[in-house]
This record gives structure tokens, C-alpha cells and sequence, in this order.
């Protein structure tokens, strides 16, 4: 089992390096080995370009004959872009699979191992399972539901304040946690605020890393179309999605699709408010897999309350602000702990003098 680990592991480390880049896809690596030797490896690198295990075998060549294959997800059965890569690893000659976990994928789940086995192949599968789920879990919610996987990033004080009663918020957190956080925009497909923030930030919603190919898509709710004509975010050619309802003002509507952005109408959901779960449903028909909400309080506690958050990560400043500060979640309208929404902590990292929490739905 620790040889399964160890192999395992490097499969894992170069499925990592597909990430922000692959989706819809899943982040996948591939290790070939015989007599104890990695002859071959890859990773997926985009969506329609080879996967992980053609790649592996590609680079081993004849080697591969009789040889074992360590794979993070189930190798895919059906044709997509590109062929069926169970059919790729019994040409080779491969004598054993060994996978982190079955594609969820209701076009391969169980399949492509049936397929291996019928050929005569070994295979095992469930070696470091709750890591290679970690790594795809935007991907497993997104193809079992077809909605995207939503999570709520906040950058805080000891206190839970997010700014000043002022409104001013920079920085709270030092730079390393900032260059985290525009990492995490890189993982996600799109990144979302609400119209308070916009008004209050005037934000880039950009990922301004090196070598970055492209940013998210940026979406604001904004109900009833207070986004200024004149906003940052109209600065790039970068996708942008505005989530309003049906009563939205019409002329408001066409000069802000004549900018360049898309505008999402939903029914409205008490009052004049977006209709969040409609909302990501269309998101989902979209194709965006993983959203990003950047804020502000008001959106995450509607977030919170419609059970539409799957993960929260929160950066933790090591300064206090005071009641008078504003909150990093909005009114929950809660008369009772018991009915309060509840995490399950993943991790802490320290980052620079700053603490970055993950914590799950539930």
C-alpha cells in the first residue's frame, strides 16, 4: 500500500497542474510504471487536448507493455473531444490500473473499470480517494448536478469585520494572503460580488497573475441595475455577467449589453431581489462549473440562507475593529444557535501573519 501511495501521490502532484485550466473537465494525472520505474506520466492540460493516461502511454512507448497505470479519476469509457482512453490503455498492453476514485461522471461511473477488467486488466481502485475528490470537487458537484460549485471567500479581522464603519477595507489582510487570494480566482471559472460592492470597491474582478491566460468570468448581482456605465470591470475584454430580475429598468438594460455584458433576468425572490437558486441554475446551462463570491455581506448571508454555499475560506487578519465595524456576513435573521448554519472545518494554513481557514457546508 505504501508503493500504491507513493505513486499515487506523484499522479496527484501533476494532476495539480492542470488547475484553472481544464474546466469542465477534471484535473487528472497519470503515472506509468514497470519493474518499480515511472516509464511514462501526464496531466490533463485543457479541455479537448489529451488526457492524462494517452499521454503517459505516449511518452512510454513499447515500455508500456505489461506495465502498471496509477490514475487520480477512473480512465473515461465514452467519446468526447477526444477517444476513450480504456480503449488507449488495453492496446498498450497496460496489466493494471490502480485509481484514486470512479468517475462520477454518469457517462463513465463504474464503466471504464468494467471495461479493463473484461480485457483482463487489474484493477484497484480507492488508494488516497479523499484527496483526489478534494482536488475535483468543483468538477464532481458540477456533472452529478449540473450546477457549479459556489464558494464564499471572505477576508476578515479577529472580530469578524470586514471594513470600517467608514467603509474603508485596505487592506486588512497582508500581501501574501491577497496573492492567495487572486490564486483562488485562477481555480474558478467565475468570480461574483454584489452591487455594494461594486459601488463601494469600483473592482477589477481580474486575476492579475503571471502567466495567466485568461480571467474569470465576472458576475454581479445587481437587481435592479445600479452598476455605473463607467465601472472597472467594463475596462477589459473580460466576460461579464449582470444577475437582475425581470422588473430591471429596459434602457439601463441595452446600454449596459451595448458595453459588452450579458444580462441573466430571474424572477424576483421577495421584493426586488435576484432569485439566487434560479440564478445559478442558468449559471450551470452556462457551463460555469466553480463561482468564486468575493461579497459583500449582504450576498453571502442570501447565500447562506438559500443553502447555496458549499465551501467558505476565510482570511483571518491578526487585528481587532470593534462593533462599529461592518460584518463579514449580513443579517441571518436567526432566533436560535440551533437553526444557525454550519460548517465543517477542512484546514488552516497560516499565510504570511495571516490564518486562511476552509470550511465545508454542513
Amino acid at each position: 500500500m505504501d508503493r500504491d501511495k507513493f505513486f499515487m501521490e506523484r499522479a496527484l502532484r501533476l494532476a495539480e497542474k492542470g488547475v484553472g485550466s481544464t474546466s469542465p473537465n477534471p484535473m487528472v494525472g497519470a503515472v506509468l510504471v514497470k519493474d518499480g520505474e515511472i516509464i511514462g506520466e501526464g496531466f490533463h492540460k485543457k479541455a479537448g487536448e489529451p488526457h492524462a493516461e494517452v499521454l503517459a502511454l505516449k511518452q512510454a512507448g513499447e515500455r508500456a507493455r505489461g506495465a502498471e497505470l496509477f490514475v487520480t479519476l477512473e480512465p473515461c469509457s465514452h467519446y468526447g473531444r477526444t477517444p476513450p482512453c480504456v480503449q488507449a490503455i488495453i492496446k498498450a498492453g497496460v496489466t493494471g490500473v490502480v485509481a484514486a476514485m470512479e468517475d462520477p461522471n454518469p457517462l463513465v461511473s463504474g464503466r471504464g473499470i468494467k471495461m479493463l477488467e473484461e480485457a483482463g486488466i487489474q484493477v484497484r481502485v480507492g488508494v488516497m480517494e479523499e484527496r483526489a475528490r478534494k482536488l475535483n470537487e468543483v468538477f464532481i458537484k458540477y456533472i452529478t448536478t449540473k450546477k457549479p460549485f459556489v464558494v464564499g471567500k471572505i477576508a476578515q479581522s479577529l472580530d469578524g469585520k470586514i471594513a470600517l464603519s467608514s467603509g474603508i477595507s485596505r487592506w486588512i489582510t497582508g500581501e501574501p494572503a491577497r496573492i492567495r487570494a487572486h490564486e483562488l480566482r485562477s481555480r474558478y471559472d467565475a468570480v461574483m460580488v454584489g452591487i455594494g460592492t461594486v459601488l463601494a470597491d469600483d473592482p477589477l474582478l481580474t486575476c492579475r497573475l503571471p502567466g495567466r491566460e485568461k480571467d474569470p468570468v465576472k458576475i454581479v448581482v445587481d437587481s435592479t441595475l445600479k452598476i455605473p456605465v463607467n465601472a472597472r470591470l467594463f475596462q477589459d475584454s473580460g466576460k461579464v455577467i449582470i444577475a437582475a430580475t425581470q422588473k430591471a429598468d429596459r434602457q439601463k438594460m441595452r446600454v449596459l449589453k451595448e458595453l459588452g455584458a450579458d444580462i441573466i433576468e430571474t424572477e424576483s425572490n421577495g421584493g426586488d431581489m435576484v432569485n439566487l437558486p434560479q440564478l445559478f441554475e442558468i449559471l450551470g446551462t452556462m457551463g460555469i462549473t466553480g463561482v468564486l463570491v468575493e461579497g459583500g455581506s449582504r450576498l453571502l448571508a442570501s447565500l447562506s440562507k438559500e443553502e447555496l454555499l458549499d465551501k467558505l475560506i476565510i482570511f483571518v487578519a491578526p487585528r481587532l475593529i470593534g462593533a462599529e465595524g461592518l460584518s463579514s456576513v449580513g443579517n441571518l435573521f436567526v432566533d436560535e444557535l440551533k437553526k444557525t448554519p454550519r460548517f465543517t472545518i477542512g484546514s488552516l494554513e497560516q499565510i504570511g501573519e495571516d490564518i486562511m481557514l476552509e470550511a465545508y457546508k454542513g
